[in-house]
């Protein structure tokens, strides 16, 4: 795996601590701007917003840059705003800094997924795509309990100090390992062979002589008269020796122009079963987040357990998505079908399980680091069918599977807070998830049902 690929796991890892992080930082916030509690959980909402829409604006906004120059960009502008975040009095700037600086996490998401995967042979798609992601994992197991601590014991503005400078090792590592080709510039180009150049002497084609001419006819000689004695001949001078021609130098090879911004939109939309694809991955996002989000007043109120476990609850949870993320990368490059049916029914088996056993503590602990291994596991392997769909080195692709990852990241916790308003109790989040999952089962069907009937008719017309 090139170095460049855990560069860019490096760089998520930050950004996923700040995506994050707030969940622990929300009431100091609020304390310290003199604002409630609703609008510092705005703060949240205003990352993920800009996430789902960053992530395509972003990508169109930089499809025809060198791929390490939109990393920098992204990333530096990524730091600068937490450091403004840092430093505001305000709430207004600091909403306004949380929202650009996913506007630059979401392009960075984009390009990154793109690059890393375009990197590799195809056979290792799996695994840059799943190092790319361990990033998020990591993030969850140690980043949001360090921001966390920061912000408990030096204020939240020292967690925001802490992700910028975490930051600048990775912004180093990208101008020193990343490639600076630009999108669909791997390799040479068709244009790499020599020019012909012509013959110093002229010659039309090489290996050819001029027709010569018919010699005139002879007369007869005259007589001969007795010549006159020869005189030496003076010593003859010895030609220069010849200037060896210079060598040939070859065209340039000719970088392949990007694609349309057109062209490649219609081939996003038209790929068959992206959009499914888009659709189920948000889904199972959405599961994800939800039941997530509520995991501590579930584990407080309902399973019992001290305000203390909820750490090692949420680094369990951490745990279990970093291992599932290596498994996608290792596995489910064989058989992604399987992997990724097989993944979401054991999702809905397990948020079901958990609901109806939230009560007992060792099997709710048991089961949070087996679903933090599936549901990372399954996204994992459904962001690397999205690039593998439309081509790995779509920086568009990217983008729209980026999208759905947070749109899910987004409407999970929504959805969940809508079934507790409800008066579903604490439960109600983790069933939401599990609905949720029937409806990605159910979209992962349709699409299977829809392959196979495309399969059948080009078999049909092949045979007719």
């Amino acid at each position: 795996m090139p170095f460049a690929v855990y560069v860019l796991g490096l760089a998520v890892f930050a950004q996923g601590t700040s995506e994050f992080m707030l969940s622990g930082l929300v009431s100091a916030i609020a304390a310290d701007l003199d604002v409630s509690l609703s609008a510092a959980g705005l703060l949240t909402s205003a990352f993920a917003v800009g996430m789902v829409l960053g992530a395509p604006l972003m990508a169109l906004f930089s499809r025809t840059w060198p791929r390490r120059r939109a990393l920098l960009l992204f990333l530096a502008v990524f730091i600068a705003v937490h450091i403004v975040g840092a430093l505001t009095p305000g709430y207004g700037v600091l909403l306004a800094a949380r929202f650009v600086g996913a506007l630059a996490n979401a392009g960075f998401w984009a390009v990154a997924l793109a690059a890393a995967v375009s990197m590799v042979p195809d056979g290792l798609r799996g695994r840059a795509a799943a190092v790319v992601v361990g990033g998020v994992t990591i993030a969850c197991v140690v980043g949001v309990p360090a921001g966390a601590v920061l912000g408990e014991r030096w204020g939240w503005r020292a967690a925001f100090w802490a992700v910028a400078v975490v930051s600048l090792p990775a912004l180093w590592a990208i101008t020193r390992s990343v490639p600076g080709g630009v999108p669909g510039g791997r390799g040479r180009g068709r244009g790499g062979g020599t020019a012909p150049v012509a013959d110093a002497r002229g010659t039309a084609s090489a290996g050819q002589e001029p027709e010569k001419a018919p010699a005139p006819a002879r007369t007869p000689a005259p007589a001969r008269t007795p010549a006159p004695a020869r005189t030496p001949a003076p010593a003859r001078t010895p030609a220069p020796a010849r200037t060896p021609a210079p060598a040939r130098t070859p065209v340039p090879a000719r970088t392949p122009a990007p694609i349309p911004v057109r062209d490649e939109l219609r081939l996003l939309l038209t790929a068959p079963h992206l959009l499914p694809t888009l659709l189920t991955m948000a889904l199972v996002q959405g599961a994800t987040f939800c039941a997530f989000s509520y995991l501590e007043p579930l584990l407080t109120r309902t399973t019992g357990l001290t305000i203390t476990w909820v750490p090692l609850a949420l680094a369990l949870f951490g745990a279990g998505a970093f291992l599932g993320v290596g498994a996608a990368g290792r596995y489910a490059e064989r058989r992604p079908t399987a992997f990724i049916a097989y993944g979401m029914a054991a999702l809905a088996l397990g948020w079901s399980t958990l609901a109806l056993t939230a009560g007992r503590p060792v099997a709710a602990l048991a089961l949070i680091p087996l679903l933090g291994m599936l549901a990372f596991g399954t996204g994992t392997a459904l962001i690397t069918r999205v690039l593998g769909l439309v081509g790995r080195s779509s920086t568009l692709a990217g983008a729209f599977g980026t999208s759905a990852f947070n749109l899910g990241a987004a409407v999970g916790p929504w959805a969940g807070g809508l079934a507790l308003e409800a008066g579903g109790g604490y439960r109600a989040p983790v069933w939401v998830s599990a609905a949720l999952m029937a409806l990605a089962l159910l979209t992962e069907g349709a699409r299977r049902l829809r392959r196979v009937r495309s399969r059948k008719r080009a078999s049909g017309s092949t045979a007719g």
